[in-house]
This record gives C-alpha cells, sequence and structure tokens, in this order.
C-alpha cells in the first residue's frame, strides 16, 4: 500500500511540474488599448526616473480614441488611429512646464509617437516602428492596482 502510494505521489509531483512548465511556456499578450504602457527605450535614449515627475507612459483609451500620458516632464493627450496593425497618433497637445531634466526624452518620445506607423506587442511588451519598419520606441505593460 505504501509503495503504491509513493507511486501515485510521484505521478501527481511529476503531473504538476509539467503543467507548471506549460503555464510558463504559454505567453498573453496585453492588449494595445486600455492598457497603461510604460516607455522603456526610445531610439538610443533608455529613460531614466526623475523625483517628483511621473514616468513617460500612454494610455489608449477606447471612448473617443483618446490617448493620455505623460512625456516624463509633461502630460499629453491627443487622438490616435488604430486599424489592424496601422497606429497614427495626431494631433497631440502637451502641458508646457519647465523640467530641468527628462527634456531629451520628452522631445524623443514625441518625435517616436508622431513617426508611429505601425505596433506589435509580444507579451508585455509593446514596439512603435516608423513606416520603414524600424523601432522608434518600446514600452512596458504596468498593471496597476
Amino acid at each position: 500500500m505504501k509503495k503504491r502510494f509513493a507511486i501515485w505521489l510521484g505521478s501527481l509531483a511529476i503531473v504538476l511540474m509539467g503543467c507548471t512548465a506549460m503555464e510558463g511556456e504559454m505567453r498573453h499578450d496585453e492588449p494595445l488599448v486600455n492598457t497603461y504602457w510604460k516607455l522603456t527605450q526610445v531610439g538610443d535614449v533608455t529613460p531614466q526616473a526623475v523625483d517628483n515627475q511621473r514616468e513617460a507612459h500612454f494610455v489608449l483609451h477606447t471612448e473617443e480614441s483618446r490617448v493620455a500620458g505623460s512625456t516624463g516632464c509633461n502630460h499629453l493627450a491627443g487622438n490616435y488611429r488604430l486599424e489592424n496593425d496601422a497606429l497614427h497618433f495626431g494631433p497631440l497637445i502637451t502641458t508646457r512646464m519647465a523640467c530641468l531634466q527628462g527634456g531629451d526624452t520628452e522631445q524623443a518620445f514625441l518625435a517616436a509617437l508622431e513617426a508611429t506607423a505601425t505596433w506589435q506587442i509580444e507579451g508585455q511588451t509593446l514596439t512603435l516602428r516608423d513606416a520603414s519598419g524600424a523601432a522608434v520606441a518600446h514600452f512596458e505593460a504596468v498593471h496597476l492596482n
């Protein structure tokens, strides 16, 4: 009886390990719309966190195809057009606060949004590409509690 129980317990452990491994292999792509996308790379610039400033990010809202976010210095808002893998921003507006840090990131971020022609999501990573297919910006999905 003990031997059968040991075999059963060992088999159960193997099955559970296989299920856990399969979960790790299954990739869930985040939705483009209604997701908080944190800027992780724009051109050659890696954004740095700055005290008392919001991180660079955007959210595409389904209502009226509105985009809202932050450049890392100023708030941004505007419209977007989405059709399959084509994505276009504009016109965009920003507040005009002077920031001692983050100005380079802000300009590169706004230029990347303006140049965006397509998008691609792999797991929790969003890549925006220009008309030639070159990556202009990378983002990471952030889940807000």
